[in-house]
């Protein structure tokens, strides 16, 4: 079994509301210094050796993200959970 991390980010060039809520609410809280802040998601998954790196691109591109305004990477982060206990 493997442990695999997908993160799901909006695009550059996506207008991030809920980012730029946080970042005006730092400045209400006495925060500064902080110039950007994007909010986006994480999905782990763990899976059975028998699924590839293509089953899990394909689970991120085609289910957890929306490619027309979100990017994501997959990230294996144990190859072997079982063998890690």
């Amino acid at each position: 079994m493997a442990r695999v991390v997908v993160n799901v980010m909006p695009k550059k060039e996506i207008l991030d509301p809920q980012g730029q809520a946080v970042v005006r609410a730092l400045g209400r809280i006495g925060i500064s210094g902080v110039n950007d802040v994007r909010q986006g998601k994480r999905f782990e998954l763990d899976v059975e050796d028998n699924v590839s790196k293509e089953d899990l691109e394909r689970i991120a591109h085609d289910l957890l993200a929306n490619t027309v305004i979100e990017d994501y990477d997959v990230v294996v982060e144990t190859e072997n959970v079982e063998a890690a206990k």
